[in-house]
């Protein structure tokens, strides 16, 4: 079922087209223009990353463009069968300057909204906010193959076709490292970035799910591609 902000951008597309009015609008505002990686986050700029998932070949198109750009570093993975398929990942090993824990197993939606995150929002903002460079991002993981809240019943989780990401912390090149569980409730620079971070997110993934959301996600920012801007 279509989200209610999916359809009400769908709609908007719809009538930019039969009005003829999309000609004069900039790539970020155009739904008929190539998605860039560069690109910030506009409606239209989520709904094309949205689109991406149903089209392995461009998707990948744009993820080069993004490496190109030194935005992320990844290796092509082979596609995979079994109880939780992957078509076409790719394992992401960082993200320009920014290093991470651990490569991670990414669909190819997920790698490149995390390049844009990191690279348009997470870099500038740790710069602003610690007056020091962001050097290294922490998780817990993206792949894993089972329901979620691991519960016997209910439906799959976005792990299970690695479309998720869950961050747990941020490294600073001052020395500095804050945690989600530690750093969202602190006051002063390092619980105003954990904040910012988490909050930037909202706008590059169809879901970001954060301590306010649930006790399960106390630890760690949920970043995932179901959904159209869910942000709690």
């Amino acid at each position: 079922m279509a989200t209610t902000g999916g359809m009400i951008t769908g709609f908007l597309l719809t009538a930019l087209a039969g009005w003829g009015l999309y000609e004069y609008l900039p790539p970020q505002y155009n739904p008929f223009a190539p998605l860039s990686p560069s690109d910030p986050p506009t409606v239209v700029t989520r709904y094309k990353l949205r689109q991406l998932a149903n089209d392995p070949a461009a998707c990948m198109a744009v993820l080069r463009q993004a490496s190109e750009q030194g935005m992320i570093q990844f290796r092509e993975q082979s596609s995979t069968t079994g109880n939780c398929p992957l078509d076409s990942p790719v394992r992401v090993t960082r993200f320009g300057e920014v290093q991470l824990s651990s490569s991670f197993l990414a669909s190819c939606p997920l790698a490149l909204s995390s390049a844009m995150y990191v690279q348009q929002r997470a870099v500038p903002t740790a710069q602003q906010i610690m007056g020091s460079p962001l050097r290294r991002i922490d998780h817990l993981g993206s792949f894993a193959c089972r329901n979620i809240y691991n519960r016997e019943q209910a439906r799959r989780s976005e792990h299970a076709t690695a479309d998720a990401l869950d961050i747990s912390g941020f490294r600073f090149a001052n020395g500095q490292q804050i945690t989600v569980r530690k750093g969202w409730n602190e006051s002063g620079p390092r619980g105003e970035v954990m904040r910012e971070l988490f909050s930037h997110s909202c706008a590059f993934y169809g879901n970001s799910l954060g301590p306010n959301y649930n006790a399960a996600h106390a630890d760690h920012f949920h970043l995932g591609m179901r959904g159209f801007g869910i942000c709690r």
